[in-house]
Formats: structure tokens, C-alpha cells, sequence
């Protein structure tokens, strides 16, 4: 049989200045090619025989199907991308729970408010506001609550000057710890696509991943 260097020959270009097919109909196209050159150029006293002719139309169906499929999946793809972007753009104006601290006041009350969950039952729960630099501006203490999802607010009034309030979540269980996982209140303004990731354009500034959401509101 001859090497990969003759059949290369024998189609009129060398290996290096081979341009790579891309599509299924050019990678069969291409294979096809390569297996006539040599068919064209074996040894007669030692031809190609059967079983390895069927072996290389094999590999042109296998490697044919797996390009075919690969492009119906880059469609399938882009199509449901475009889907969830049709999708998430109700969620513009919405309000949403996603992780973090920092607080948003509301602009006609005053307040500032979020949600958390809690791992377990807390006998004690308490929510210190911090102000920009981290110092405590007042505390909410919630008391004794069960396992789940729990929302509280505080008035800001007062401190209409500091635009960046956050908190910090403290609960125990008698003289145990809880696990708490503290939520920030957002406004989605904007959705996209970052990477083939959906995501959300909120008021704060920031861009989430749309699978960050703990729930919309």
C-alpha cells in the first residue's frame, strides 16, 4: 500500500499545503480521493484487500455522521439560545433574590430589604446593616425560625446619604451556628449573552448568570 506522502503526491499537493475540509460533503469528499489514489497506486502483487477497503468506507460513514452531527447540534444550540433570550426577556422590571449582602433602599419608603435561607431551625437570627466602611448602623433580630426562606426589612430613612448599605446574617441554634445564605433584592434591566451563558443586566451594576437567581419576585 502506499504511504500517506505518495497518495498526497498523487492528488497534486503536499501534506502541509492540504487545506482541511470543514464540512461532512469535503471530509467524504477528501477521503474518497485519498482511497481512489491508493487504489490507483498499490502494488499489484500486493493489493488492498477487502477487508481493508471496507474498513476505510467505514470510517468515511463514521467520521461523515459524527460532522453531520455536530452541525445539527451547533443549531440545535444557537436555536435554544435564542429561545432563552426570548424567554428571559419578560424578566425585564422584575425584581429578583440572587447571593450577596448589599442592600437597595426603596425609594419611596425608605427601606432596604432581602430574603435568606437558613439550614436548619435558629432560635436567634440577627441582621446588623453595615454602612459602606463596615460600621453597624442598626440591627434587626428576627428571633426563633424554622429551616427555609425568610424575608425582612429595615428603614433606611436616615441614612439617604450612604447609596451602598449591606448586612451580615448571624443565626444559632442554642449555642450552635446555623448555616445561613443571605440573598441581595436586584432590578433586571438588561438580559444577554456572555459565552453562550445567558445573563442578566440588573440596577446594581452587576451581570449575573441567569442560573445564579434564587427566585423572581
Amino acid at each position: 500500500m502506499t504511504s500517506v506522502t505518495s497518495v498526497n503526491t498523487a492528488l497534486g499537493a503536499s501534506p502541509s499545503s492540504s487545506a482541511t475540509p470543514t464540512t461532512a460533503a469535503e471530509m467524504q469528499d477528501r477521503f474518497l480521493k485519498l482511497l481512489v489514489a491508493q487504489i490507483n497506486s498499490q502494488d499489484p502483487l500486493n493489493p488492498m484487500d477487502n477487508a481493508q477497503m471496507t474498513s476505510q468506507m467505514a470510517q468515511i460513514n463514521t467520521v461523515g455522521g459524527i460532522q453531520q452531527l455536530n452541525e445539527t447540534l451547533e443549531g440545535i444550540t444557537s436555536q435554544f439560545g435564542a429561545m432563552q433570550m426570548l424567554q428571559a426577556s419578560s424578566l425585564v422590571g422584575r425584581n429578583i433574590l440572587r447571593p450577596g449582602t448589599d442592600l437597595v433602599r426603596d425609594s419611596v419608603t425608605g427601606l432596604v430589604g432581602s430574603a435568606f435561607d437558613l439550614g436548619g431551625t435558629a432560635s436567634a437570627v440577627k441582621i446588623e446593616i453595615l454602612s459602606p466602611t463596615g460600621n453597624v448602623l442598626g440591627t434587626v433580630n428576627t428571633g426563633s425560625l424554622p429551616q427555609g426562606r425568610h424575608a425582612f426589612s429595615w428603614d433606611a430613612s436616615a441614612y439617604a446619604s450612604m447609596p451602598n448599605l449591606n448586612y451580615r446574617l448571624t443565626a444559632v441554634n442554642g449555642d450552635k451556628p446555623v448555616v445561613t445564605k443571605p440573598y441581595s433584592t436586584d432590578r433586571v434591566q438588561a438580559v444577554g449573552m456572555t459565552d453562550g451563558q445567558l445573563t442578566l443586566g440588573l440596577g446594581s451594576g452587576k451581570n449575573v448568570p441567569y442560573a445564579s437567581v434564587a427566585a423572581i419576585l
